[in-house]
């Protein structure tokens, strides 16, 4: 039962990271991250999930930020 409540807490952290993204909330966004990847690691350092596919999360979910972080900033220089 403890393994199954440690990966609702990594899901549950992720929806949450990946909610403020469909908002285009970026300082939102940053601040989860930081939560979602704090989760991911509880988990593989428990045993949950293995390191690498926690590390492997991480990058993906930074990537999306640095996506949406670089739409935010060419739609800008648009306005310009």
């Amino acid at each position: 039962m403890r393994n199954a409540a440690v990966k609702s807490q990594v899901k549950t952290a992720v929806k949450k990271y990946e909610a403020s993204l469909k908002e285009e909330d970026l300082t939102r966004a940053t601040e989860l991250l930081k939560e979602a990847g704090s989760a991911l690691d509880k988990a593989a350092q428990k045993g949950v999930i293995h390191r690498s596919q926690a590390d492997r999360r991480k990058s993906r979910l930074t990537r999306k930020l640095n996506a949406m972080s670089g739409k935010a900033e060419s739609s800008e220089e648009g306005l310009a």
